[in-house]
């Protein structure tokens, strides 16, 4: 496995590893209404094109196959982190984690913050992040919990 900067080819490969992410991972954590809300069956992918391509997005790699990937923006956030449902628990985001922070250190970055779900929390807690509060967001009419978390790097 590898971890490499996105390109704009990828993008079909992960919107489609995100809907499968939240659609068989995240399920286990949220209702079948909220998994819909939050993935639905009708992405825009030119829209997801524009934002993986504004930040600082990276991708990991099985061969061919898209296993992960996360997005960092210039003031610390990180945005969308999703790693391939056959690949839970393999490596796939502490690698991806690590180049973030590496790019966040080559950016003058000391804090990195993010909005875990329910799913993510325990993640992010395990490679140092701490939970500033627990939120309650909506997308779509459908309310989620999720966590302020941030760290120091």
């Amino acid at each position: 496995m590898k971890v490499r900067t996105y390109e704009i080819n990828d993008t079909q490969q992960i919107v489609k590893l995100f809907y499968d992410t939240v659609h068989e991972v995240n399920i286990r954590d949220y209702t079948k209404a909220q998994v819909d809300a939050w993935a639905p069956a009708d992405i825009d992918i030119a829209s997801w094109t524009t934002s993986l391509s504004s930040k600082f997005t990276f991708v990991a790699e099985a061969g061919a196959k898209i296993v992960g990937f996360g997005e960092l923006e210039a003031n610390g956030h990180i945005d969308r982190f999703y790693c391939h449902k056959d690949f839970q628990g393999k490596g796939v985001g502490t690698q991806i984690l690590e180049q973030i922070e590496l790019q966040a250190k080559n950016l003058g970055i000391n804090k990195l913050f993010t909005e875990a779900s329910i799913t993510a929390k325990p993640f992010f807690a395990n490679k140092g992040f701490i939970v500033i509060k627990q939120q309650e967001v909506e997308r779509r009419g459908q309310k989620f919990i999720n966590f302020a978390m941030e760290k120091l790097i």
